[in-house]
């Protein structure tokens, strides 16, 4: 993630739904994406290791939530990203790209198809450029809204199910799948105390979990009610970020860039299979030839020996020739060791090849290796619940 600054000033940063709440439990805040957060309450490895046996909150709120309605909102939608909008069935999630005219990556985001329109989760940090660069591309008959008086908070965790599973939610019809037969990927909206809840199963953990969409005005209670099971702690950015990097999971910005396209970046799967034929998105041209025919550079996981850790920013080395970047590197608590993510010249990128990193000077030795770098847990279709 962005090193995160401490907030020079309450008036400078804008305020989270739950900025009292999480000053109360102790956090520390930081500045990120404009907002006053919480990087840290207890600490960071703890934090993340709970998350991983038990469950975690996460205030998300910084995200921007969007609508998008209209009849030809799918194909409207595919003008922008290259996923299969049409082909999407109401209920389901999909992760996809907002690319720019040359096929680099203006974002990533998460795509609801909620039966009436389309629900878009996109970053923080990059949400008002979002915006404006689909306002610009808006036609008539559509309509972009953007949910800035909703929260967003994320529920991660091996536990995770089994708390909400003590919810009682009334689903808001009777068309959507029950909650007890939420898979991963799949999302749609209950009422909890008379509240309006959209809940998708899904998260930036590489675990089990949902992130759920709530009314500002109704989010405090929700948390609370959440961290009442013994279960659930609340949990910060710093931990945030070591569990999407364990899960191989790119950071827009820093793994992700206007510079980078989705098969660089090791995200093809993002191209549904209907589009590499058809094409139709922006950079289409350059995107798919890179496909089928190999790309320049690639992202990879890197283990690296000893202890010291690798950030971001520092140089990979194949003997006396620069071969790559460092994007996102940390320890790794889960692992008991350092890892971090880079783009190499893909001569350099086959797993098991040995490279080296220049960490201040001094030359560590690693290997690049598949990601995740830690098996993901999530329940997907044909699995138990």
């Amino acid at each position: 993630m962005a090193e995160p600054q401490e907030p020079p000033s309450a008036e400078a940063l804008a305020q989270l739904p739950l900025d009292a709440l999480h000053r109360r439990l102790g956090a520390r805040m930081v500045a990120f994406a404009g907002y006053a957060m919480p990087i840290q309450y207890e600490g960071i490895i703890a934090e993340h290791l709970w998350t991983r046996a038990h469950a975690g909150l996460f205030d998300v709120s910084h995200m921007g939530q969007l609508l998008v309605e209209g009849p030809e909102a799918a194909a409207w939608l595919e003008r922008l990203a290259p996923g299969d909008f049409k082909g999407l069935q109401p209920h389901r999630v999909r992760y996809s790209l907002l690319l720019a005219d040359n096929g680099g990556v203006l974002d990533d985001l998460m795509v609801t198809n909620t039966g009436r329109s389309f629900y878009l989760v996109v970053n923080g940090a990059t949400k008002h450029a979002d915006i404006a660069h689909m306002m610009a591309r808006l036609p008539a008959g559509i309509t972009l809204h953007h949910m800035d008086d909703h929260a967003l908070l994320a529920l991660q965790g091996p536990e995770a199910v089994a708390v909400l599973s003590r919810f009682t939610l009334e689903p808001e019809n009777a068309d959507q799948p029950a909650f007890a037969d939420l898979k991963f990927m799949a999302g749609a909206r209950w009422r909890w105390n008379g509240v309006l809840l959209g809940i998708t199963r899904s998260g930036y953990t590489g675990e089990d979990g949902y992130e759920i969409s709530v009314p500002a005005s109704k989010a405090e209670a929700l948390a609370e009610a959440l961290l009442a099971h013994p279960e659930v702690k609340p949990i910060g950015l710093g931990a945030r970020d070591s569990l999407r990097l364990e899960a191989g999971l790119p950071l827009y910005g820093h793994d992700l860039t206007p510079d980078i396209t989705p098969v660089e970046a090791d995200l093809a799967f993002a191209i549904s299979k209907r589009r590499k034929i058809e094409g139709g998105f922006p950079g289409a041209e350059r995107v798919l030839d890179q496909l089928f025919n190999g790309a320049p550079r690639k992202r990879v996981g890197l283990a690296i020996e000893g202890r010291m850790p690798a950030r971001e920013g520092a140089t990979v080395w194949a003997g006396d020739t620069q071969v790559g970047v460092v994007t996102s590197g940390g320890f790794a608590p889960s692992l008991n060791a350092p890892i971090a993510m880079a783009y190499v010249a893909t001569g350099h990128s086959e797993d098991g090849t040995a490279l080296e990193i220049d960490v201040r000077g001094k030359r560590i030795a690693a290997r690049v290796v598949p990601m995740p770098f830690r098996q993901k847990n999530y329940v997907r279709e044909g699995t138990k619940p």
